[in-house]
């Protein structure tokens, strides 16, 4: 019997899993706070071009204005993020996207802001997300143990999207209420707190890099790296054109299917909702399921991402399309969690980066033609036939992908590929789990 003094076994438990150390606890609060930020600002953006008179083409160009640098500085960005400490670089691109998203705020609740004035703060901000996101995915990758990797990934996955979701929503409301400038003033505050945040992250468990060649040199590395591996590539090219239709469907004729058959914005911005609740619901699935063949398992589940674009074709009564969308969400969120999970187990530390920066151009890289392409192709096809088209190649590519045997039978393994080519525990797994100071 214990005294009322005496602290209980239970007590004494840690209230983190064993897997959730320093630095994934701090990686996770600070990403849920950006995305709660981030996806409200998207919203406000584009309705701070059109309040100062600009159509849809202008916030296109707002929002090419953020990819192309995105595109640009991607690679540079994963070689910078090897060579320097990684949570440097992530506080330093969080930085420059607080400074950009508080003169954005700035110029728009000041009232009548310029066209290139918003364009170039856009282009600030897509070159702060080029150098933070492969920093932000190797800083993840090495946070965590092997053995419990896909399950901290999936819950990492689950914030993140959970905040995606909340944060469109609440935004959306918000700028409806006080404005747009106001909810990119909120933007600018999330990513000071998130800076502030990725500053404690701890690199000392990270082995300093030889002095060695030049960026070039980093990035021919990287690329070695990259096109070395079979299951890489090949799913980075799948990715490549999957990504780039489905943005297509999305951004171009999902609104306008919507404005013809579906009853408008309201009922095309619920099913938007949808994918975003099926995100979730997924990563909750891979807290639970560990694949054997992870990518196998993975590569399935992009077939279904085919849907949306299939019952936008049709068109199917929007109750349908809410739970294809939701679907199709879930299922590619199983990709997700089991690309990241093939990532972080095959990829050495010093590498993650840029191998990193190399999947993240391919995802982002026909993106900007696909979007470009897409009215020109309804007008040549007709909007049926481009979305059965849209449909058609993520089907077509995935079956590609599946072609690779290295896709097929890559393993999951406990213990991920070390710096120097054998296997390592990560530094949270080897040190007790303690607070967050």
């Amino acid at each position: 019997m214990t005294s009322p003094t005496t602290p209980t076994a239970s007590a004494r438990r840690p209230r983190r899993p064993v897997w959730a150390g320093r630095n994934y606890s701090l990686l996770t609060a600070a990403a849920v706070v950006t995305n709660l930020g981030s996806q409200g600002a998207l919203v406000a953006a584009a309705f701070a071009v059109l309040e100062t008179g600009g159509d849809g083409g202008d916030v296109g160009l707002v929002a090419a204005a953020r990819t192309l640098p995105l595109v640009l500085f991607l690679l540079i960005g994963g070689a910078v993020a090897d060579r320097l400490p990684r949570h440097r670089v992530m506080v330093a691109a969080n930085a420059l996207n607080c400074l950009s998203q508080a003169a954005f705020a700035a110029l728009v609740l000041a009232g009548d802001p310029g066209l290139w004035q918003m364009m170039l703060l856009a282009a600030l901000g897509g070159t702060g997300q080029a150098f933070f996101g492969p920093a932000a995915e190797g800083m993840l990758m090495s946070s965590v143990s092997g053995e419990q990797a896909g399950r901290a990934f999936a819950v990492f996955r689950m914030a993140m999207q959970g905040a995606a979701l909340g944060g469109a929503a609440v935004g959306g409301a918000m700028v409806a209420v006080i404005g747009p400038g106001w909810v990119l003033a909120a933007d600018a505050a999330a990513f000071a707190v998130a800076g502030a945040l990725r500053a404690f992250l701890d690199v000392g468990h990270i082995p300093p890099r030889a002095p060695g060649g030049g960026l070039l040199a980093d990035l021919r590395e990287g690329w070695r790296e990259f096109s070395g591996r079979a299951w890489l590539w090949a799913v980075v090219v799948q990715f490549s054109i999957a990504n780039a239709v489905v943005a297509a469907a999305d951004a171009v004729y999902g609104p306008l299917v919507a404005r013809d058959h579906l009853g408008g914005a309201g009922p095309w911005g619920l099913a938007l909702g949808a994918f975003g609740a099926g995100t979730v619901a997924g990563a909750v699935l891979m807290t639970r399921w560990k694949p054997r063949r992870l990518l196998l398992a993975g590569t399935l589940c992009v077939f279904p991402l085919a849907l949306p674009s299939a019952a936008l074709a049709v068109p199917v009564p929007i109750g349908v399309l809410y739970v294809v969308m939701f679907v199709a969400g879930a299922t590619v969120e199983v990709f997700g969690v089991s690309w990241m999970t093939a990532l972080h187990q095959e990829i050495p530390e010093d590498k993650l980066s840029r191998v990193s920066a190399y999947d993240w151009f391919g995802s982002v890289a026909l993106v900007p033609l696909a979007t470009a392409a897409a009215g020109p192709a309804e007008e040549a096809f007709g909007r049926t036939a481009a979305l059965w088209g849209c449909a058609g190649l993520v089907v077509l590519v995935t079956a590609a992908a599946l072609c690779v045997p290295d896709v097929r039978n890559l393993r999951r393994r406990s213990t991920p590929v070390a710096q120097g080519g054998t296997e390592q525990a990560s530094a949270d797994a080897e040190r007790p789990v303690g607070g967050l100071g």
